[in-house]
């Protein structure tokens, strides 16, 4: 087979939907009956089989003997341990609020909550908010 007849062969197009070009109602633009929806998230599918892969090949008591291997290492002092043992068992640390800006984001949070009552009041009574 030559280059060009390959090349040919890679490069036909799938039979068009029943739903028309492009799947969708012309009269809605929503998808129309009978569409698939699309291939999905291929590197997600990939990336669950092989965690059910892992999952299946490490054991419950694997998983004990490398946690306490790493408990071990952190208590030897090795930090990267030791931060996978608190950031598993304590968690991250949150991001610390700066005294200085205090007042301006508690006004700010202030605003918002008011900003949300109002319109959750506007909407109740019937208001059209304009965007």
């Amino acid at each position: 087979m030559d280059t060009l007849s390959a090349v040919a062969s890679v490069s036909t197009r799938p039979s068009p939907s029943p739903n028309g070009s492009t799947g969708r109602n012309p009269s809605t633009g929503r998808f129309a009956p009978g569409n698939p929806g699309g291939p999905g998230n291929p590197f997600a599918a990939r990336v669950a089989k092989l965690r059910l892969q892992m999952l299946g090949s490490v054991s419950e008591d694997d998983m004990r003997s490398i946690v306490a291997a790493v408990v071990a290492k952190a208590k030897a002092g090795d930090l990267a341990a030791a931060r996978v043992v608190f950031d598993y068992l304590v968690g991250k640390p949150q991001i610390t609020v700066d005294p200085d800006r205090v007042d301006l984001d508690g006004e700010a949070l202030a605003s918002e909550k008011q900003r949300r009552e109002t319109a959750k009041y506007q909407a109740s009574m019937g208001y059209r908010t304009i965007l």
